[in-house]
Formats: structure tokens, C-alpha cells, sequence
């Protein structure tokens, strides 16, 4: 099989189509738990944990049918298809913070996650694009608009918000709806096809299942998604806890800092900015001179100490120290995400890759369901305890990590 590259620059319409898209993710995930909480009364936190796992849900099922179907047809029609989804649900985003409607945010996240699940597609067109060598750095680019986007994605959130402390109504929805169709522009009319006709064709007598087993027969490659799913599962108990342990209001007596609706989302601006900064300026560079694997092992052990110190920012409801755990939380996540994707794109068939991505963001999703459906009950019960299980499961992790990088080793055609 032959791949013709597409023409120069794809690299970087690819980066602009997911950082278009992230924005408007990174303006709604920081209020959403927040809305929701104002919208029902649920002192144990469980429909909040549903509502948070049901956008990952739908990844969880959709992920490795669009990275399947991205096979057959291509990436370039089903990043679009993923990207229409997002214009959609963000609107009714919108729709439901006005009429104050927990099931329709449901409804909302629910065709978010749909759309959403297309983002291995988008690993899978650098996949085509790249060279084995320069993968993790490929993958890297990802994280890097993945970053950008939760960096001025809160910004404008922060914009929407009228002053200090008023609510910011519909308004990140619908702003979110109007950059997702900037997105759908830019990959229509910018977005050249990653894989040629020969290399659909030939995706197309495969048969997903049994790939899908004759990948998960390689060890390294199982054990790359058990990984995965171990240290998603212990960074999705912070990611969505993090709004109500900074913002608390109905959980006074449990939260102890109290930040108004624009400071989290200058928190989360925060976050996303220290995201950019070290896939963007540190893994990529690293990327060159040292392997997936102890990147990927460093990051684990990097998040175990930021999860560790943010149980003591907790208990001396210290912003400073906050702060400080956030920067070593997603500098160590910085690290592990993306080059655990790229080794598990060095060790899957070329021919296959949309559907093996997809299937380790499956991987991940069944992670988040778990986390955000344990993590927001466990916040309500005793607030450190996300963190201390999340540092606990994260060590589990980085002996994972350490077991799969020994266990096997680049894909090889027979």
C-alpha cells in the first residue's frame, strides 16, 4: 500500500480545524457541572456524575465507528460530519441554560459526546501524515490545540460573564456553536484527505472485530490500553471535580474555596495555557531525544506528586498551593497523553489506524464514564478523597506504563 501525503500545510489546517472546535469545549466544561448544580438538588452528586460520564459514554460507543468508518472513507468527511454535531448540541447547550433544563443538558452532552468521538480521527489523519519517527510529535500538535483551545475557550467564557459574579447565561453555548461552524468552514474548503483511494479500498475487506482482536493479541498493544484506561481513570476524577471544588456554593460547608463564575473560568485558562505551553514547548522538543515510553512513565509519576499536593492545598484552602498542584497535575498529563497514543499508533497496522485510535479512545472514554461517575459522589462525601484515589490509581498506572513499553515493539508488515 502507497500513501500519497497531502499537500503541504495539512498539518497545520488540522491543528486550526481541532483548536477551532476546542475552543468551544473549552468554553462550556468549566460551567457545566456549575449549571447543572444550580439546575436540581442532588446532595450525593450522582446525577451531576451521569451528567458528566454521558458526554464520554458516547465517545465510548462512537469513537471506534468513526475511527472505523474514517478508514472506509476517509478522515477529511467524518472530522466535517463530527464537526456539524458540535455546531448542533452547542446550541441547545445554550438552549437549556436558559430554560434551566437538567435534561436537556443531558440531551446537549449527550449529541457533544456523539460528535466529539471523532478526535481519533483527527490523531489518525497525523497518523497518515507523519513519519513513525516523528509520531509522539504529531500527536504532540494535538495536545498542543487541545491546550490552546481550553486556554482562550475559558477566556471567552470569562468574556461572556457580565461582572464578577453574574452567571453567564446561554451565551458560551452559542459561542461555542458559531466557532465549531468557523471549524466546518475551515475543514470544507482547507482540509485536504489524509488517506487515497488505494488505502480505503483496502480498509475496506477488513473486518473491525477481528482486527480489533488481532490487536489486542500483541501485548504491548493491550497493555498500552489497560494503561491508558488506569491513568484516564485517575485524571477524570480531577478534571471533573475541579469545578465544584473551586466554585462551591449549595456545598459550602464541604468546599473551601469559593471562586465567583470568572475566576473558574480563569482557572481553566490557566490550565489550558500551562497545556499548550509544555506539549507545545517541552514534549515536542523532547520527542527528539527521548523515547514514548519514559516520556509517557515520567508524566504518570509527575501527576501522582500533583495529585499529592493538591490534597494539601485542600486541607490549608490554599489558592497558592491550588495552583501550584494544577501546573504539576497537567504538566505530568502533558507528558503521558499523547505519547501513549503515539505508541499505540507505532504498534497498530497503518492500514487500521483510525480504528485502532479509536478503539484506545473508547479506551479512554470508559475511563472518563468511570471517573466522572465515581468522582463527583466521592467530592460530595469527603473532598480530598478524588485526589487521594486519583494518586493511588495513577501509581497503579506508571507501573502499567512500565510493563507495556518492555512488552513489545513497532508494528512490522509480515
Amino acid at each position: 500500500m502507497t500513501e500519497t501525503p497531502p499537500k503541504k500545510g495539512s498539518l497545520f489546517v488540522i491543528f486550526l480545524t481541532v483548536f477551532i472546535d476546542l475552543l468551544g469545549f473549552g468554553m462550556v466544561l468549566p460551567l457545566l457541572p456549575i449549571y447543572a448544580n444550580q439546575f436540581t438538588v442532588d446532595e450525593a452528586g450522582w446525577q451531576l456524575g451521569l451528567l458528566m460520564a454521558s458526554f464520554s459514554a458516547m465517545q465510548f460507543v462512537f469513537a471506534p465507528l468513526w475511527g472505523r468508518l474514517s478508514d472506509h472513507i476517509g478522515r477529511r468527511p467524518v472530522i466535517i460530519i463530527g464537526l456539524i454535531g458540535s455546531v448542533v448540541f452547542y446550541t441547545m447547550f445554550g438552549v437549556a441554560t436558559v430554560m434551566k433544563s437538567l435534561g436537556l443538558l443531558f440531551v446537549s452532552r449527550v449529541g457533544a459526546g456523539i460528535a466529539g468521538a471523532t478526535v481519533p480521527t483527527a490523531q489518525a489523519y497525523i497518523a497518515d501524515v507523519t513519519s513513525v519517527q516523528n509520531r509522539s510529535r504529531g500527536m504532540a500538535m494535538i495536545g498542543m490545540a487541545f491546550g490552546l483551545g481550553f486556554t482562550f475557550g475559558p477566556l471567552l467564557g470569562f468574556l461572556a460573564v457580565p461582572d464578577r459574579n453574574s452567571q453567564p447565561g446561554p451565551w458560551p453555548g452559542y459561542a461555542a456553536a458559531i466557532l465549531s461552524a468557523i471549524a466546518v468552514l475551515l475543514a470544507i474548503f482547507r482540509l485536504p484527505e489524509s488517506r487515497n483511494v488505494e488505502a480505503r479500498a483496502e480498509s475496506r475487506h477488513s473486518v473491525a472485530f477481528r482486527s480489533f482482536l488481532q490487536a489486542m493479541a500483541i501485548p504491548s498493544v493491550c497493555m498500552l490500553l489497560f494503561s491508558i484506561f488506569v491513568c484516564m481513570f485517575s485524571f477524570a476524577e480531577f478534571e471533573t471535580t475541579l469545578s465544584l471544588l473551586i466554585k462551591g456554593e449549595k456545598e459550602a460547608s464541604t468546599v473551601g474555596f469559593h471562586f465567583s463564575w470568572g475566576q473558574v473560568c480563569l482557572t481553566y485558562a490557566f490550565i489550558g495555557f500551562t497545556l499548550a505551553l509544555i506539549q507545545g514547548g517541552v514534549v515536542r522538543r523532547m520527542a527528539t531525544k527521548a523515547s514514548e515510553g519514559a516520556l509517557a512513565g515520567a508524566g504518570a509519576l509527575v501527576q501522582i506528586v500533583g495529585f499529592g499536593t493538591m490534597v494539601v492545598a485542600i486541607s490549608q484552602t490554599s489558592v497558592f498551593w491550588l495552583f501550584v498542584s494544577l501546573a504539576i497535575v497537567v504538566a505530568g498529563f502533558s507528558f503521558m497523553q499523547p505519547n501513549l497514543h503515539a505508541l499505540v499508533s507505532r504498534r497498530s497496522d497503518p492500514a487500521r489506524q483510525g480504528m485502532v485510535l479509536g478503539v484506545a479512545q473508547s479506551v479512554n472514554s470508559l475511563a472518563r464514564i468511570l471517573g466522572s461517575g465515581m468522582g463527583i459522589p466521592m467530592l460530595k462525601y469527603q473532598i480530598a478523597m478524588p485526589y487521594w484515589a486519583a494518586a493511588v490509581l495513577m501509581a497503579i498506572g506508571a507501573g502499567l506504563i512500565g510493563l507495556a513499553v518492555r512488552s513489545g515493539r513497532d508494528y512490522r508488515a509480515a
